[in-house]
């Protein structure tokens, strides 16, 4: 269990999303988990199949949004976890069935006149065959991203 965040006002959302049926590609949505059962101040944990235009709400309700997916990698030597700052599109585009942080970034300045600090983290992956559990591979950056995160919301 994680000691709770020092008490500041500046609340965050993370929101790990991915398939739990597809192996690795799960791997967001069981660090979302995890964050959640942390039970910090001002920091909520949404673990979520895939992004969606409703999210747009929660995310103007924040002060720094934390998106957590899994990427595939090839080449195993070079994996190594991508914390990536995102910055919106001058235009908003059209929301398809795969959104991606950035639209959801720009949805959410046309809507409600907001956008947070937004990071984010891709996790390296290499099992996207049906199955509810993690490589034992990816599950070492799970764990990895996990301690990144405890970094960027100063949780010690």
């Amino acid at each position: 269990m994680c000691k709770k965040s020092k008490k500041n006002n500046s609340k965050t959302l993370i929101i790990g999303y991915g398939n739990t049926l597809r192996g690795d590609d799960g791997a967001g949505y069981k660090i979302a988990e995890i964050i959640d059962k942390w039970n910090l101040d001002n920091i909520k944990s949404l673990a979520i199949h895939q992004l969606t235009p409703d999210l747009a709400e929660k995310i103007s309700q924040v002060d720094t949004v934390i998106f957590i997916d899994a990427v595939a990698i090839t080449d195993i030597n070079t994996a190594k976890i991508e914390i990536k700052t995102i910055s919106i599109n001058q235009k908003s585009n059209n929301l398809l069935h795969h959104n991606t942080p950035k639209q959801l970034l720009s949805l959410t300045k046309v809507i409600y006149k907001k956008v947070p600090k937004a990071y984010w983290i891709l996790v390296p992956a290499l099992n996207f065959n049906f199955s509810e559990e993690l490589s034992s591979f990816t599950q070492k950056y799970v764990n990895l991203t996990l301690e990144k995160i405890k970094d960027i919301l100063s949780i010690k």
